[in-house]
Order: C-alpha cells, then sequence, then structure tokens
C-alpha cells in the first residue's frame, strides 16, 4: 500500500511537470523541450550517458537543427495527449520505474525480467505475405481477452509496463486491444501491422485511450511492396497513413529490409514519402530465414548489410541525413550490448500461449497456459540465454542465430527445448544450417566495423574529457 501512494504520487509529479512543459511549447519550444530533456535526465539519468543529455540540449538550442525541426514536426502533428502519454506510460513507467523494478525483480527472482513483452494476440491475418511464416499459420489460435490481461496484470507486477503486439494481424483483434489500453492505461502498447485495417473510428479510438501506438510494415513503394504482400495493399497502406495523419497520431514504420528492398527502403525518396505522410520513426528488421521453406536468398551479402549499417546511422545522424528516427535492430546491438532476447530486455509469447526468447526464435521450454509468467521466465532456454549473454564480443554480431549459429544449438539441445513453429516444427540445425555461411562471411566484416567504431568512441571521449 505504501509502495502504491508513493508511486502515484511520484507518477502525478512527473505528470504535472510533463502538462508544464508541453503547455509552454506553444511559448518557446526549445525552452520548454529543454525542460523535458532535464526532467529526463533527473528521472532515467543512469539509462543514458550524460553526454547524451547535452547532446539533445544542444540540438534544441539551435531552432535550425535537424532534431529541432523533427521536434517541431511532432509537436505540430501529434496530439498533445499523446505526447503526455508516451512520456508518462513509455517514458516514466516503462524507462523509469519499470526498468528499475524490473531489475530488482532480476535480482530477487534469479532470472532476466525482460523492460517489454511482445505477444501474438492472434495467428490469423488478412493478407497473405511472401516469406512470413505467420502467414501460414491459419486463423485458429488466439489469446482469449482474459488470458492477454492476465499476462499485462503479471507483467505491470514485475515492472513491465511497455508491450508490443504482432501477429498474424494483431488489428485483427482491436476491440480488444482498445479494451486492454483502456484497462492498463499505465503501460505503453505498440503494434507492428500491415494496416490494411485502420480505419476512422479506430483512429478515434486511439486518440481517446492514448496509449497505442502503430508500426504499419511496408517493404517498398507499390511494386516491390504488393509483389509480397499483395496487389493494392500498398494503396491500402497509404491510406492508413493518411488517416492516422488526419487525426494527429503518433504512428511508425516497420520495414524488413532484404537483398532485394534494402536500398530502396533507405532511399532520400522513400524516406521523404513516408515522412511527408505523417511517420516519425521507423524501425529496420533485416531478413531472418524463420521456417522450413524460407529461402536464404533474401538474406543480405555482407557488402549489403555494410551499407546498412552506414546508411541507417546517416539518416538518423544530427546532420544530414532525414527528419526521421531510425532503428536497425541488427545493426545496432552496439548500444544495447548485444542480444536483447530470453528476457534480458524482451520475449515473444506466440497464439499458443508459447513463451519465446525471441520473435525470431520459435524454441520453448514454457506456455502461459500452464504456468505463470514468473516460471515462464525462468525456464531453461531463458536461464541458458541468461548465461550465454553476450553471444559475441562483437556486437555487431548479436544473435545467436544469424550471426552465431552454433551458439543457438547449444543452447536448445542443452535444454531441450521443443519447435513452436506453429506449421511444421523446424529443428534447430536446420535453422541455423541456413545461417553458417552467412555468418561466416559476415564475420571480418564486422570485426573491420567494430574496430573502427571503437576507435571513433575513444577519441570521442578523449575530446570530450579535453573540452571539460
Amino acid at each position: 500500500m505504501i509502495h502504491s501512494a508513493v508511486h502515484k504520487i511520484e507518477r502525478k509529479a512527473f505528470e504535472v511537470a510533463i502538462d508544464a512543459a508541453i503547455k509552454y511549447t506553444n511559448h518557446d519550444r526549445a525552452k520548454a523541450l529543454t525542460q523535458i530533456v532535464d526532467l529526463t535526465e533527473k528521472k532515467l539519468g543512469d539509462v543514458w550517458p550524460p553526454v547524451a543529455y547535452e547532446s539533445l540540449r544542444g540540438v534544441f538550442k539551435d531552432p535550425n537543427s535537424k532534431y529541432m525541426k523533427y521536434a517541431n514536426h511532432l509537436l505540430d502533428n501529434t496530439d498533445p495527449k499523446l505526447l503526455k502519454m508516451a512520456l508518462l506510460n513509455l517514458g516514466y513507467e516503462a524507462g523509469f520505474r519499470g526498468f528499475h523494478l524490473t531489475q530488482e525483480n532480476a535480482k530477487k527472482y534469479g532470472c532476466n525480467i525482460p523492460w517489454v513483452i511482445l505477444f501474438d494476440p492472434t495467428s490469423a491475418c488478412n493478407l497473405h505475405c511472401t516469406g512470413c511464416w505467420a502467414a501460414e499459420y491459419g486463423n485458429k489460435l488466439n489469446l482469449s481477452f482474459d488470458e492477454m490481461d492476465s499476462l499485462i496484470t503479471q507483467g505491470e507486477e514485475l515492472g513491465v509496463h511497455a508491450y508490443v503486439l504482432t501477429g498474424g494481424e494483431p488489428l485483427v483483434r482491436k476491440d480488444d486491444v482498445i479494451r486492454l489500453c483502456e484497462k492498463h492505461n499505465t503501460s505503453a502498447f505498440h503494434c507492428f501491422t500491415n494496416g490494411t485495417l485502420i480505419d476512422d473510428k479506430f483512429c478515434e479510438d486511439m486518440l481517446r485511450v492514448g496509449n497505442f501506438v502503430p508500426s504499419i510494415s511496408i517493404e517498398g513503394f507499390k511494386e516491390e511492396n504488393d509483389s509480397r504482400r499483395g496487389e493494392g495493399t500498398f494503396d491500402k497502406v497509404m491510406h492508413a497513413m493518411d488517416l492516422l495523419k488526419k487525426h494527429k497520431l503518433l504512428f511508425g514504420t516497420s520495414i524488413c529490409y532484404t537483398s532485394k528492398n534494402y536500398k530502396t527502403v533507405t532511399s532520400d525518396e522513400f524516406l521523404d514519402m513516408i515522412i511527408d505522410k505523417g511517420v516519425s520513426y521507423t524501425w529496420y528488421f533485416h531478413y531472418m530465414p524463420v521456417g522450413n521453406d524460407a529461402s536464404t536468398d533474401l538474406l543480405l551479402t555482407p557488402e549489403q548489410r555494410e551499407y546498412m549499417y552506414h546508411r541507417v546511422r546517416e539518416i538518423r545522424g544530427f546532420e544530414g541525413g532525414k527528419p526521421i528516427f531510425a532503428i536497425d535492430f541488427q545493426n545496432d546491438g552496439e548500444f544495447v550490448h548485444g542480444c536483447i532476447a530470453g528476457g534480458k530486455y524482451y520475449c515473444h509469447i506466440n497464439p499458443n500461449g508459447d513463451v519465446e526468447p525471441c520473435v525470431f526464435i520459435h524454441y520453448s521450454n514454457a506456455n502461459i497456459h500452464d504456468m505463470s509468467l514468473i516460471d515462464c521466465l525462468r525456464q531453461p532456454l531463458f536461464k541458458a540465454y541468461q548465461e550465454g549473454q553476450p553471444f559475441n564480443d562483437n556486437m555487431l554480431q548479436p544473435c545467436p542465430m544469424l550471426e552465431n549459429p552454433e551458439r543457438l544449438q547449444e543452447l536448445v539441445n542443452k535444454v531441450g527445448a521443443k519447435s513452436t513453429d506453429l506449421t511444421s516444427f523446424e529443428s534447430c540445425e536446420h535453422l541455423c544450417g541456413k545461417c553458417t555461411k552467412y555468418a561466416d562471411d559476415w564475420a571480418p566484416v564486422a570485426d573491420k566495423l567494430w574496430t573502427e567504431s571503437r576507435k571513433e568512441k575513444e577519441e570521442e571521449k578523449k575530446q570530450a574529457e579535453a573540452e571539460k
């Protein structure tokens, strides 16, 4: 009870500070944004290094800086309620209070407690995209509302206040999704969606609850996108973006980059298009050859992946690039100390209830229908992950499957984890066998980039110390 009272007081103080800063943006945005940075550093100070906060303050002091323009875009085109809820739920509840609570519980229970949980409300999808394992699942598997509610309730008790809905197509269950957001209004909900089911009514619901943000999947322009997702899908995605922008909602994109589309989805023309549509951030996901029938032709060559490494950093740099925040799930391993799966920072739960270390790693020893969430997090496979992380000293080779395929085989075989693929069981040897050549080819390039990156960081550190 005391803990709850302190939480309410602290949350209210944070809310008042956010309200004041957002209100002040109509008078002096630079000062208001600097106040938000000060508040963030006060609450999340030990999450990022001091130089990160100083860099942000410097950006907001310059009205012509790229990210000041980006901030103006967000403030002009996003409903204030959504910005407030993002700062309050994702920032305070998940990033500050929740993160520290998960770390405390990790020590208490002797296992990883994730910062964010991904789960699939359903296996159903209204599309049939090439290369998507979910497209093969059919529509028979669903987590009931009560099961999802229980999962989130247990997660919040452990400190988890960030949830990502995957699938299948999560918005097949959009009424239940909104109910979850309403009931768990101190948590932040994110969703990877094909976007085709977004309409005016759902936009109104999103604005009403305030704690739900979608990322729309897109693979390039019309020809590239529809060749994988089906004819007419691109136009439906563009319409969904128009609706989200009209309602002043916060949203982004989710992009799987392959050997075929990697230059298209990072081109100036493509980025200008989605920025104009109202997109404020984009997730880039490296193609993974998951599933017995998955092709290896879409895996990138070392030269192509190196291009992505440099290009995404250019896109989001403080100078140049584009006014959009880009995250490269595979090449940004250096910022999160390698693999974040197995509950280290996240895990995945499929529509059958199997608790998997990663959305791309379909093996497990536990199911939420048989045991509590904390017991699922203490399953042998997750403990093996905990003991093995990081799987490589080079953070540009983070994954135990893609870049270190021998490691995943060791983990799965050691604990006797079973395949959870919902169509046909795939042996770990078969999955990892598809990655062996890729891993061998990427290793020398990763070593070169990692060495260069360490040298740059050391030089930046020396320069910062000299300027003190």
